[in-house]
């Protein structure tokens, strides 16, 4: 067997030097170390001894048992007739078995080897149809991929989202969630095998489709696509807690969870957009912070914060570029669970533990319609692309204080003055007519 030159074996059939100990096998001449190729899935020996074909004689690959003198005939080797008439790889591996070989013409060389047989002097070709059954077996079980490609590809896969421009977030959630499915016993590389999978879970729509999304992304990279399961999701009502019981959580979680808690409670951001807000990103004196790295395809924004909120921040050491110091958001997320359990069985009050991150940017986002009724505002605020994105807000805000949404107030004016003073409170322009123009103010 051919060997780099660090002394690595090579795989005779693709020449992978990515080869695993596959047990010994048992000879007249002694145990066989068996190899198994990753990269193909082929099988093969540690090689002792070798066929140089140009010569006809055998070599040791052992300077001290050098053989190179002795003829292959004088070896009295046993000669059969072989099934096919392809002739014999250089240096083909024969040291697995005792000194007996199939006869092959040695004239000529032959690259692929997956159909050579070497048997033993006293014994008998093995039945034909057998032997094509075991060669066709071991062709299929090469297609079939291995845990450590499938693992292999999941890491192109991350690093092909990265590439892409996809979003750090997304990157993770992605890569979970083909890591999940193939550790729940689907084959990657075969749709209905993905789909099987995913109909057999007990997950929400939402999971459910997100999953669906990052495996049409795995297809996207391997220059494939499918056919997706139907996945209907419906944006569920979020949860809007009260001030006071986010004042509550803020005032008993530690000194960075509750800074995390305050931030996310004036800007309505997301956990993942605070995180990574940097000390450079904060105007103490005008108590001014710019949002410059906003998930989700959304706009950046700059935010006008509290004393209260400036004051928490400067409390928090500066060991770090970034405020809440380096690492995913995921690290905020395990000592808020454990201050939320306790501080909601202190209180008595199990309402707390319905209160997440994403569930600050839900109450902000009510709150700021309740006292503007400008959805254009919120949308800005919150970094919407869409309006249609901000509406569910304004369906709460109505919902939660009984608003009416279809009534305002009119005026009309025509002179100058009486212009000035409708828009100082707040009335805004309609239209014109009759030399007279109307305003009007949501009650």
């Amino acid at each position: 067997m051919q060997s780099d030159l660090a002394g690595r074996l090579k795989c005779p059939e693709c020449g992978s030097l990515k080869n695993w100990k596959d047990g010994l096998r048992y000879t007249k001449n002694g145990d066989v170390q068996r190899w198994l190729c990753r990269n193909c899935g082929y099988r093969f020996s540690e090689s002792n001894v070798e066929v140089d074909v140009s010569t006809q004689s055998l070599k040791g690959l052992n300077p001290r048992a050098n053989l190179s003198n002795v003829n292959i005939t004088s070896r009295k080797l046993s000669i059969e007739k072989s099934f096919d008439p392809f002739p014999f790889q250089s240096r083909e591996d024969i040291a697995s078995h005792s000194v007996s070989s199939v006869a092959k013409p040695i004239n000529s060389f032959r690259a692929y080897n997956r159909e050579r047989r070497v048997c033993e002097t006293d014994g008998v070709l093995k039945n034909l149809v057998e032997v094509q059954s075991r060669i066709e077996k071991r062709a299929a079980g090469a297609t079939k991929p291995t845990s450590a490609e499938v693992k292999g590809k999941i890491v192109e896969f991350t690093w092909w989202l990265m590439k892409q421009g996809y979003a750090d977030l997304t990157v993770r959630n992605y890569t979970r969630n083909i890591r999940l499915l193939m550790e729940r016993g689907a084959n990657i590389y075969d749709a209905d095998s993905v789909k099987d999978r995913i109909a057999r879970q007990e997950w929400s729509a939402a999971t459910r489709h997100v999953a669906i999304n990052a495996y049409t992304a795995f297809l996207r990279m391997l220059g494939q696509k499918w056919e997706p399961p139907i996945c209907k999701v419906t944006r569920k009502i979020p949860f809007i807690p009260t001030e006071q019981e986010i004042d509550a959580l803020v005032a008993g979680c530690g000194k960075k969870t509750a800074a995390f808690l305050q931030l996310l409670k004036e800007t309505a951001m997301r956990a993942g957009e605070a995180n990574k807000i940097e000390w450079t990103d904060i105007d103490a004196n005008s108590r001014i912070i710019t949002l410059n790295n906003p998930e989700k395809n959304s706009n950046t924004r700059i935010f006008k914060v509290s004393l209260k909120l400036i004051a928490m921040l400067r409390a928090l050491p500066k060991t770090n570029s970034r405020v809440f110091g380096g690492g995913p958001t995921d690290n905020r997320k395990s000592p808020f669970l454990r201050s939320r359990r306790l501080i909601a069985q202190k209180l008595q009050n199990p309402r707390l533990l319905r209160i997440s991150f994403h569930t600050l940017r839900h109450w902000k986002a009510t709150m700021l319609y309740h006292k503007t009724k400008d959805p254009l505002f919120v949308k800005e605020f919150l970094g919407h692309k869409k309006l249609d994105t901000t509406l569910l807000y304004i369906q709460l805000a109505h919902t939660l204080f009984n608003e009416k949404a279809d009534e305002f107030h009119v005026k009309v004016a025509a002179k100058p003055e009486e212009i000035k003073q409708l828009l100082e409170i707040g009335f805004e322009y309609v239209c014109e007519k009759a030399d007279l123009i109307y305003f009007r103010k949501r009650k």
